[in-house]
C-alpha cells in the first residue's frame, strides 16, 4: 500500500503539473509566474515547499533523540516568517526582480556582488536539496528494501519533469496541493495514535527521564540552541526557494498578506510532529528519522496502521517532491540567467545541472540527520542573504565593498564549516559545535564586515541608492515615473 500510495503521488504531481504547462508560454511563467499568484494560493505553495524532509520526517527524529530542546527547530521555522514579514518581503516584491542576484545587482549597481550572490543561491540550493534526495532514499528503503539511490532517483526525475515543463507556473499547483495533502498526511493518522494512546491509559515518560529537560543530551547545549535559534530565525530570509515565491505576488501588500497566511499555515503543521516525537519516545522507538513511519504499525496494528503507514508516505513525498521543486526553480534561475545565456531553453538546460549535482552527493551527508543537514543550510542563509537584505533595504550607506566582503567572509566561513561537516561527520568537542552550528560567529561576522567596510568605503555607495530606496520603500499605487513619489508644496 506505501509504493501505491508513492505512486499516486507521483502520478498526481505530473498531472497537476501538466495542467500549468498550458498556462507557461513566457520566460516570465516560467520565472516568476508572471507575477499574478494569489496570496493563499501563494501561500500554500510556499508552505507545500517550505515544510521539507526535515519538517516532515527530521523533527520527530531529532526530538524522540535530543528531547525538548528541538523545538526551537518549528519555533525558529515558523518564527523566522514573522522576521520576513517585517523586514523583507513587501520591498522585496517592489525590487522589481526575479532572483537574489537580481535584487543585488539593482541595489549595489556591480556585477561582482550579483556573481558572489549567484554562487551563494546555488549553494544553498545544492545543501537543500542533498537531504531531501537522502530522505527520500531513506523511505524508499524502509517500504520497499531498495537501495537508497533509487528514492532520490525517484523524487530527481519527477521533479526534472515538471520544472522542465512549465517552471514556476507549473509547479505553484503542485505545491500547493502538496501543502494540503501534508497536513493531511500527518493530521489523520495522528487522530487514530491519540485515540489508542487514549485506549491505552496515557502512558507517559518514566519518572526522572531527562527527554523534558532542556540543555541536555549533547556537549554544548547552551551555544547549540542559541545558534539554531539564530540560524532558523534569520537563515528563512535568505533562503533562494523562498523568497523566490515573494516575486510571484502582484505587489507588496500582496506579499505581506501571503506572509501571514504562510505564518497560520506553518503553525498548524507544526504541532504535529512534535506529539510523534513524543509518542515515539513514550513508546520506545528508534532514534531515527523514520519514527514517523513507524509510530502507525507500533500504536495501531493491523491493517489500519498499514493503511496510515501508507497516508504518512505519501505525505513524505510529496514534502521531498514539492520542497525539491522549489529549490530546483531557484538554482535553475539563477544558472540560466547568470551562466548560460538566459531565455527558456536555459532554464531548462539548468534545471538538469540543479538537480543532478545534489543528487550526486546526497549519499556524502547520510551520516548527519536529515534535520541537520538543512539546518545546515539555514546557517549559510543566515550568514550571507540576511545580512545582504537586511542592510541592502534599510541601510542606504551600504556599499558595494562592503557587501562584497560581508558575503565572502560570512557566507564563506560558513560555507567551509557545513562542508567540513558534511564531508567529516558529525565532530566532538567545541570545534565540532562550531562547525555543526555556525550560525552564532558567522551570522554577527558577516553584519560586522559589511557594516565597517562600508563606513570605511563611502565613496563606493552606489550612485543611483536614493532612486532605489524609493522603489522599495514606496507603495506601487504610486507612479514613480510619473512623479507620484516628488512631494507637493502647499
Amino acid at each position: 500500500m506505501s509504493i501505491a500510495a508513492i505512486v499516486v503521488v507521483v502520478l498526481a504531481a505530473i498531472l497537476i503539473g501538466a495542467f500549468g504547462i498550458r498556462m507557461s508560454r513566457t520566460t516570465s511563467d516560467f520565472y516568476v509566474a508572471s507575477r499574478t499568484v494569489s496570496p493563499l494560493w501563494n501561500a500554500s505553495a510556499i508552505g507545500g515547499e517550505y515544510l521539507s524532509a526535515a519538517s516532515f520526517l527530521g523533527i520527530a527524529g531529532l526530538l524522540i533523540t535530543y528531547g525538548a530542546d528541538m523545538l526551537w527547530l518549528p519555533v525558529g521555522w515558523t518564527g523566522g516568517y514573522l522576521v520576513l514579514l517585517v523586514l523583507v518581503s513587501a520591498p522585496l516584491r517592489r525590487s522589481g526582480a526575479y532572483t537574489l542576484p537580481d535584487f543585488a545587482e539593482a541595489r549595489l549597481e556591480s556585477m561582482a556582488v550579483r556573481r558572489a550572490s549567484s554562487v551563494l543561491v546555488v549553494l544553498i540550493g545544492w545543501f537543500y536539496l542533498m537531504p531531501q534526495f537522502q530522505s527520500a532514499g531513506l523511505v524508499f528503503r524502509t517500504i520497499t528494501g531498495a537501495p537508497e539511490w533509487a528514492g532520490g532517483l525517484v523524487v530527481a526525475a519527477v521533479v526534472a519533469a515538471n520544472v522542465l515543463s512549465g517552471g514556476m507556473r507549473s509547479i505553484t499547483f503542485v505545491q500547493a496541493f502538496q501543502y494540503w495533502l501534508k497536513l493531511t498526511a500527518l493530521a489523520v493518522p495522528l487522530v487514530f495514535m491519540l485515540l489508542a494512546w487514549r485506549s491505552d491509559g496515557f502512558p507517559g515518560l518514566p519518572p526522572g527521564d531527562p527527554w523534558a529537560l532542556p540543555l541536555h543530551g549533547r556537549e554544548h547545549p547552551l551555544y547549540e540552541t542559541y545558534s539554531l535559534i539564530l540560524a532558523t530565525f534569520l537563515g528563512t530570509m535568505g533562503l533562494p526557494h523562498v523568497l523566490v515565491r515573494f516575486y510571484t505576488n502582484p505587489d507588496g501588500r500582496a506579499a505581506r498578506r501571503t506572509t501571514l497566511v504562510v505564518l497560520t499555515l506553518l503553525g498548524a503543521f507544526y504541532l504535529m510532529p512534535a506529539i510523534y516525537g513524543y509518542l515515539g519516545r513514550v513508546y520506545g522507538l528508534p532514534a531515527t528519522d523514520t519514527v514517523v513511519l513507524s509510530l502507525p504499525g507500533r500504536l495501531v496494528g493491523g491493517m489500519g496502521g498499514e493503511l496510515l503507514t501508507a497516508l504518512i508516505t505519501a505525505g513524505a513525498f510529496a514534502a521531498f517532491l514539492s520542497t525539491s521543486s522549489g529549490l530546483t526553480v531557484s538554482v535553475a534561475g539563477v544558472i540560466a540567467q547568470d551562466i548560460l545565456r538566459g531565455g527558456v531553453r536555459s532554464f531548462r538546460v539548468a534545471t538538469i545541472l540543479a538537480v543532478v549535482v545534489p543528487f550526486a552527493l546526497a549519499g556524502t551527508a547520510r551520516s548527519l540527520p536529515v534535520a541537520t543537514v538543512v539546518g545546515l543550510a539555514f546557517a549559510v542563509a543566515a550568514s550571507s542573504f540576511c545580512p545582504l537584505l537586511v542592510l541592502g533595504i534599510w541601510w542606504r550607506r551600504l556599499t558595494t565593498v562592503g557587501a562584497m566582503s560581508g558575503l565572502l567572509l560570512g557566507g564563506g566561513l560558513a560555507c567551509a564549516a557545513v562542508l567540513a561537516t558534511i564531508t567529516g561527520g558529525p565532530k566532538t568537542g567545541w570545534m565540532g559545535a562550531l562547525l555543526s552550528q555556525p550560525a552564532a560567529w558567522t551570522v554577527p561576522v558577516s553584519f560586522t564586515v559589511m557594516v565597517v567596510v562600508s563606513l570605511l568605503t563611502q565613496s563606493r555607495v552606489p550612485p543611483g541608492v536614493a532612486r532605489t530606496m524609493v522603489r522599495l520603500h514606496t507603495p506601487e499605487r504610486l507612479n514613480l515615473d510619473r512623479g507620484d513619489w516628488r512631494p507637493r508644496s502647499l
